[in-house]
């Protein structure tokens, strides 16, 4: 008998194609796809204006399920939800305090991130520039402060600068040397602040009301005022001067 010749087995064929590069393909899709879907989860997290409002919230200091709800003027089980979504993107983590949990940004790079959303929508989108004026009121007639002139300017005593965020924000972080008036205690004390020296006010960014509507209250009342031209965790993420604790009045 002759000998027997083995049979190479055959690559199977699709539609002309080898089988095997057709699975290789879908495999590979699949990967591919899989490693988008964690890229569009950060987009997903920010896809809700009450998630982008915690994530400036959290970015002025750690707060708790509570005090979030109370700020945003949602439920405690909304705030809830939200967090949830925003610690399973990691741009959140919690610690527990006694029975209370804590929440806090996992790390500048968040808001940094935020910041970045928002100046690229404001640079694209003009329906942004709208809503922000009917947001933040009329352009301001004076150029709001820099940073690196107001940290010159309180060095020589030629500024006093004012936080008008909540009292738990100040107490949280605050520019160092800054009081503590929060905006719906301004006009009732008036009377603490130095005369005759310019007032700059922050607050908690370049997209917060706080500090627009402050300087416009304090010209009202004859008082030069400006506002910084962001806010608190802008000057923090600079590097420069910060202070925790209560307000020197």
């Amino acid at each position: 008998m002759g000998r027997r010749v083995a049979q190479v087995p055959r690559i199977r064929e699709v539609n002309n194609v080898p089988l095997d590069r057709r699975e290789r393909a879908a495999s590979d899709r699949e990967a591919k796809d899989a490693l988008n879907e964690q890229f569009a989860r950060i987009g997903k997290a920010f896809a809700s204006p009450r998630r982008v409002e915690i994530v400036d919230l959290l970015a002025q200091g750690e707060r708790s399920v509570e005090a979030l709800a109370g700020r945003a003027e949602i439920t405690v089980g909304l705030a809830s939800a939200h967090l949830q979504v925003l610690r399973r993107a990691g741009l959140i983590v919690a610690r527990r305090e006694g029975t209370r949990v804590i929440y806090r940004l996992a790390g500048d790079d968040v808001y940094r991130l935020l910041a970045a959303i928002r100046e690229f929508a404001a640079d694209r989108l003009a329906e942004t520039a709208r809503a922000a004026r009917a947001y933040l009121g009329v352009a301001d007639p004076l150029e709001p402060v820099s940073r690196e002139e107001l940290l010159a300017r309180v060095k020589v005593g030629d500024a006093v600068v004012v936080d008008l965020r909540p009292v738990e924000e100040y107490r949280a972080g605050h520019i160092a040397g800054a009081l503590s008036l929060p905006l719906e205690e301004l006009e009732a004390r008036l009377a603490e602040l130095p005369a005759g020296i310019e007032i700059v006010a922050y607050c908690r960014g370049p997209f917060c009301a706080l500090a627009p509507q402050g300087v416009t209250l304090l010209r009202r009342h004859g008082l030069r005022a400006r506002r910084l031209e962001d806010g608190f965790p802008e000057w923090r993420f600079a590097g420069l001067p910060v202070a925790v604790g209560p307000s020197p009045i």
